[in-house]
């Protein structure tokens, strides 16, 4: 199929199946698939949703091609401020390379502001080039050794935060 034309809009029900499979997708191809994306995406609801997140989907006249979500963040340091964290990030491989993670990106960070969240955190891994460079332009900066959070996440070895 070719895209041409998406948008950027809110979640739906019935985007649960492709918001899974995507990032299903991604997760076994690098890494294994841990407790925390078992919950995240068999009940994105319960786990992003009804925790006050917001999930970012892709369409492409009703293929979902990218998606990525942002909760508030629930390791954080007692500092006082707000913190919001980006969690399942992805795009079809066959819609890559088209702006797509950019513009879910910025809907994350622009439902951040609306949340008047203080700094956003996020965790990946830095064989993940693409999307650390996708980070880093709008921001982000690696935590240092003596600033990193505890993670549930074997395959993270990299945190980033944008202070808003």
């Amino acid at each position: 199929m070719t895209i041409r034309n998406w948008d950027i809009r809110a979640f739906r029900p019935a985007d649960a199946p492709a918001f899974a499979a995507l990032n299903k997708r991604w997760i076994e191809e690098l890494f294994e698939l841990e407790e925390s994306d078992l919950r995240q995406l068999e009940h994105p609801q319960t786990a992003i949703l009804d925790k006050g997140g917001f999930i970012a989907i892709a369409d492409a006249n009703g293929w979902v091609v990218g998606t990525g979500a942002i909760l508030p963040a629930s390791n954080c340091p007692e500092d006082g401020r707000k913190w919001l964290e980006v969690i399942k990030m992805t795009t079809d491989l066959a819609a890559q390379r088209r702006g797509i993670g950019s513009a879910i990106m910025e809907r994350l960070i622009e439902f951040a502001r609306e949340q008047q969240a203080d700094a956003i955190w996020l965790e990946t891994n830095a064989k993940l080039e693409a999307a650390t460079a996708l980070y880093e332009r709008y921001g982000f900066r690696a935590l240092g050794p003596d600033e990193v959070w505890p993670t549930p996440y074997d395959r993270c070895n990299l945190q980033m935060v944008l202070h808003l």
